[in-house]
């Protein structure tokens, strides 16, 4: 019997709801459970053939899990490896690599020093920085947020230079990026699982967080089909089984705002009653192909495109220096 768990924490309605489609659908020899710990040992395999993980970027102790289990073969949705090196600045420079359009977006230091470290240690960093030069390649109104984390935190949207700096001295120890604003009027959130199913959302981020997804966005089919396309390219790229990537339309051009999105919002009372049955039968479907796919003890991660052409290109280089050695 090969088992199916979801790990989750305060959400209820989403894997409740994944768990029973996935025993409602009596595949022979699959199981959907929520997983159980009671131990973690090195090197020890899970029970689980496939682990959803919806929580693990909130607890340290079930990424460290998710590590060990995926390395002893489990199948974890999202990668627990690729999960813990990416961020959103990385997301925008990968974007503009693979040729889907980004808002330009400037790295920032963190106002207050790391713990244990001094000026001293930042020997490397001009002071000041060339904030004119940063102001003049992004403009106003901006939006600076987080380079890395989830949700709408510590985001702030700024109208002038003076602000800025009033909302940088707010951040601590936080690494933010400065990023330009697009005006949009049209705006989407796209689900996107096995990096093959797409569902195209109309969103509207200005609305009270309840109403977000009562929008019908006028756009032409060509648009959808666009999004469409740049939302399977990202994901292609990233490595993630399940995300969400978030576009505004700004004069005809999608722009992809946020796509780091491996524990997307999944709950019926947000997304509505359609988009809810889509990811809950969808994910259900994927979860039961991954199970029959996996292979006890061995890689039965998904890896991104970035990732996998790393590693090709290592790995002829390798090849190239061997030969070369042996003749």
């Amino acid at each position: 019997m090969k088992k199916i768990g979801i790990l989750f924490g305060k959400e209820r309605s989403f894997p409740e709801a994944f768990v029973e489609r996935v025993n409602a659908k009596n595949e022979k020899g699959i199981t959907a459970e929520f997983v159980s710990i009671d131990k973690v040992v090195q090197a020890r395999p899970t029970d689980y053939a496939v682990i959803i993980d919806r929580i693990s970027q909130d607890v340290p102790f079930y990424r460290a899990f998710l590590k060990n289990a995926a390395a002893c073969g489990t199948a974890v949705i999202n990668n627990p490896f690729w999960w813990s090196a990416d961020e959103k600045f990385f997301n925008n420079v990968l974007a503009e690599q693979i040729g889907v359009p980004v808002p330009k977006t400037v790295l920032l230091p963190s106002k207050v020093h790391p713990d244990d470290t001094s000026s001293e240690s930042f020997m490397n960093l001009a002071f000041p920085l060339d904030w004119e030069g940063i102001f003049e390649h992004i403009g106003f109104p901006a939006f600076m947020k987080p380079f890395a984390g989830g949700g709408w935190k510590n985001v702030y949207k700024l109208e002038s230079q003076g602000e800025f700096f009033e909302k940088y001295s707010e951040t601590g120890q936080l690494v933010m990026m400065l990023q330009e604003a697009i005006d949009f009027t049209a705006y989407f959130r796209c689900y996107c699982i096995g990096q093959k199913y797409v569902k195209i959302m109309h969103y509207e981020p200005r609305n009270p967080h309840h109403l977000r997804y009562e929008a019908n966005h006028d756009v032409s089919e060509e648009m959808l089909a666009t999004i469409h396309d740049y939302t399977l390219k990202l994901n292609l790229a990233l490595g993630y089984d399940f995300n969400t990537v978030e576009f505004a339309i700004k004069d005809g051009v999608p722009y992809a705002i946020d796509f780091c999105n491996p524990a997307p919002d999944a709950d019926v009372n947000s997304v509505g009653a359609e988009n809810f049955e889509w990811v809950v039968e969808t994910m259900a479907t994927y979860a039961i192909e991954r199970a029959k796919e996996q292979k006890d003890n061995k890689n039965n991660l998904s890896w991104g495109g970035f990732i996998k052409d790393s590693v090709s290109s290592s790995a002829k280089k390798t090849r190239t220096s061997t030969a070369k050695k042996k003749k």
